[in-house]
């Protein structure tokens, strides 16, 4: 007989997905094993599959989850009716507050996807695209002709998440910038260098 789902269901499942990103982003997805997890969650290996029946379904659900809980952290902070400006300041301050104690699941999203299905590909990267086009748009409206001559806007979009995405590598809390000056700094940089941008 098939074992009913527990009330507290969901909140195993992210403790059992946090647990996983630190192991994986530790170990590595290969070293990673199934017992690695199951032992810093405090679960057996039999509860541990319960949840997840492998490491590729755990490094997915990690991957979705941090780019599901994104998006809905940059879609609440957007504000469409300020300036372009204002809203793409606001926009990178939220993605740098969302990566705040996220490093573990940002090394399993940048190191973990080669584990998986294109399936399971195209469900992230659909989620990718929209959070890269509420940016996109916004860049476009600092710098309409962007994309007048050539193909210019992903190139600068992307350049803003290069910028972003590796603030983990570097990044100390009580360093010499805090998280929301150093989102001024990217977003100045962007914001000043894409007005150049021919």
């Amino acid at each position: 007989m098939a074992r009913t789902r527990a009330i507290d269901f969901e909140e195993k499942q992210r403790s059992l997905l946090s647990s996983a990103a630190a192991v994986f982003a530790e170990m590595g997805m290969e070293k990673a094993s199934m017992a690695h997890i199951a032992s810093r969650s405090n679960v057996s290996k039999a509860l541990l599959y319960h949840y997840y029946p492998s490491k590729d379904a755990l490094i997915f659900d990690i991957i979705r989850n941090h780019l599901e809980d994104l998006e809905a952290a940059v879609a609440a902070a957007d504000e469409p009716t300020a300036t372009p400006e204002v809203r793409l300041r606001l926009l990178v301050r939220q993605v740098l507050e969302n990566y705040r104690d996220a490093d573990n699941e940002h090394k399993v999203q940048l190191n973990g996807t080669s584990a998986l299905s294109q399936d399971q590909l195209d469900e992230l990267r659909a989620i990718e695209r929209r959070i890269v086009k509420r940016f996109s748009s916004t860049i476009i409206e600092i710098n309409p002709d962007l994309n007048a001559n050539k193909p210019l806007l992903m190139p600068v979009t992307m350049s803003l998440f290069g910028m972003m995405n590796w603030v983990y590598m570097w990044f100390r809390p009580g360093g010499q910038v805090s998280r929301d000056e150093y989102a001024d700094i990217a977003t100045t940089l962007i914001l000043e260098g894409v007005k150049a941008v021919r």
